[in-house]
């Protein structure tokens, strides 16, 4: 059973990893049950969902909309541990791997842990992550911190193995609870399904995916765009949307770039696929991944990444190999970065293309899965 506070059809890095892992378990032909928020406040019940490509049972609880964020919807705590108690009882499942310690994942690890069922957990947030849609003035968000993180050990330490990600992300949860010896997984993916384009471009293009919110740092890719000369008929497309996407329309008015901007919004697989293979380069600003499966992506598509010196990014970029870092809201120099990936001859391209599609093998996903299989098991993990 995998617990799951965002899933199929919102769209973050812990939904994405929950909906592959889900489906590589079922091809592999283990018996998977999702627990997940409803798609609508007066759904509830058992439904058998095409995740992936592969169906499975979703468990869907009622939840409600949080009306600052722009899709989140959560259940309400105080129902989450009856829902869980009555699942539980009908279900019977071997393991729970819950995806985050917030409401569906803590109510499964409690009832769980009752009832002796083998918890694994895997930590995708971090408390400073929701500061942004919390409302709170910003005395209560550090105690908001505190109390979050204080939360997040009580629901971890039920479980028999933690993992998170990378191996920054496991210091910093370390650093943060009680927990230790924390081991980092990658969320993986599928390079195969990605197409790298390892020919001269005949335009110059950035592109990001992600959610469009305060958090990814977009802004400061706009204002690169400003300190980049025109010669070089720069273009910059946004994959995705969120909250920021009207401000963000606003501010590259202000700066003189409406012309080099697309906002997309939501796309299918099919075209950020696309759209991937035809940039240029992959640009990532935010201050506050735990890994970046979009990143990842980027990656398997043969693009050169440019990304911010914050959390877990430098884990996926090797300076002057696949990639520039960059000091977090940093234009200035993200824009000197620009400029080294443009000014490449076709060969020094090629290497760095090649260096992403190299760097991005350790991430495959039979590795995760394998892992993950282990540690249901309690059986020891081949390095």
């Amino acid at each position: 059973m995998i617990g799951c506070d965002t899933f199929y059809p919102d769209v973050n890095g812990a939904a994405r990893f929950a909906e592959r892992l889900a489906a590589g378990l079922v091809k592999r032909g283990e018996d998977v049950h999702i627990v997940a928020p409803s798609k609508r406040h007066s759904q509830t019940g058992a439904f058998i969902e095409t995740i992936e490509g592969e169906q499975m049972t979703v468990h869907r609880w009622a939840s409600w909309r949080w009306y600052p964020h722009d899709w989140l919807r959560f259940v309400l705590p105080w129902r989450a541990r009856g829902y869980a108690r009555k699942l539980l009882d009908r279900v019977r499942p071997d393991v729970i791997h819950i995806q985050s310690h917030i409401v569906i994942g803590r109510a499964l690890a409690i009832e769980g842990h009752k009832r002796g069922i083998r918890i694994i957990a895997t930590n995708h947030v971090m408390p400073e992550n929701v500061l942004d849609f919390t409302l709170l003035p910003e005395k209560a968000k550090r105690v908001f911190v505190r109390w979050g993180w204080g939360a997040a050990d009580r629901v971890l330490r039920l479980a028999a193995a933690v993992t998170t990600p990378t191996q920054r992300a496991a210091d910093f949860l370390e650093r943060s609870t009680h927990r230790r010896n924390v081991r980092p997984v990658s969320c993986g993916l599928r390079a195969s399904d990605y197409t790298a384009d390892l020919t001269p471009r005949s335009h110059n293009s950035i592109v990001f995916v992600g959610r469009v919110t305060l958090e990814k740092g977009i802004d400061t890719i706009l204002r690169a765009l400003t300190r980049i000369d025109p010669s070089y008929n720069l273009t910059f497309k946004i994959v995705g949307d969120g909250d920021q996407r009207k401000n963000l329309e606003k501010l590259a008015a202000e700066l003189g770039v409406t012309q080099q901007v697309t906002f997309t919004g939501r796309v299918t697989d099919e075209e950020l696929r696309a759209s991937l293979t035809e940039a240029s380069m992959f640009v990532i600003a935010s201050v506050a991944e735990l890994q970046s499966i979009a990143t990842m992506e980027a990656m398997a598509s043969g693009l050169p990444i440019l990304a911010a010196d914050a959390m877990a990014l430098p884990h996926l970029v090797h300076e002057g190999e696949n990639g520039y870092l960059f000091q977090p809201a940093n234009d200035r120099e993200l824009a000197v970065a620009i400029e080294k990936v443009l000014d490449q001859t076709p060969e020094e391209r090629k290497r760095m293309q090649q260096a992403s599609l190299e760097a991005v093998k350790v991430h495959d996903i039979d590795r995760t899965l394998d892992t993950f299989e282990a540690l249901y098991r309690d059986q020891p993990i081949e390095r």
